[in-house]
C-alpha cells in the first residue's frame, strides 16, 4: 500500500504480498468444517481478488487499465486482511473482547467502519495516483548471435 500511495513500484514486496496473502487465504480451507462460515466467504473473496491482481500483474503486465485493476484488487485483498485482523483481535484480545463479546456491539462496528474508511481513502488515492507511476522497465533480451 505504501508503494501505491507514493507512486513507487515495489516488485519484490508486491510478489511477497500476493503470495503470502493467497497462501493465508487458501490455508483456511485445510481445516475440517461442517458448514460454511463467514471466514470461508472472506477467504474465497480474497482469493478471487488476488487472482485478479495476479492476472493484471503477470498476465497483462499492468498494460492499460490493468494497472488500475491491480491497484483495486490488491487494496481490496489487503482490506480483507485488515478486516480479519479486527475480527480476530476482538475475539482474542481480552480488553477488546470485553468491549464486544458477540461482535455485534458498537465498538466492533466502529472499528470495522474505521478500517473500511481508511482503506477506501487509501484505495481512492492509490487509484488516482496510479496514472502517474513509472513502472520499472525490464531489460530487453538481445537477439542470440551465431558463433562461428
Amino acid at each position: 500500500m505504501g508503494g501505491f500511495l507514493v507512486g513507487s513500484w515495489k516488485n519484490t514486496w508486491n510478489l511477497v504480498f500476493l503470495t503470502t496473502t493467497a497462501l493465508t487465504s487458501a490455508t483456511g480451507y485445510g481445516f475440517p468444517f461442517e458448514h460454511l462460515l463467514p471466514s470461508h466467504i472472506v477467504g474465497a473473496l480474497s482469493l478471487v481478488v488476488l487472482a485478479a491482481a495476479m492476472f493484471a500483474l503477470y498476465g497483462r503486465h499492468l498494460a492499460g487499465g490493468w494497472k488500475r485493476a491491480d491497484v483495486v484488487s490488491a487494496v481490496v485483498a489487503l482490506y480483507f486482511n485488515a478486516f480479519v485482523l479486527v475480527v480476530q483481535s476482538f475475539l482474542k484480545v481480552p480488553a477488546l473482547h470485553a468491549l464486544a463479546p458477540t461482535q455485534s456491539e458498537p465498538p466492533f462496528a466502529i472499528a470495522q467502519l474505521a478500517v473500511l474508511v481508511l482503506f477506501a481513502a487509501a484505495g481512492v488515492t492509490a487509484f488516482i495516483r496510479s496514472n502517474q507511476w513509472r513502472l520499472p522497465t525490464t531489460p530487453t533480451r538481445a537477439a542470440p548471435t551465431r558463433q562461428a
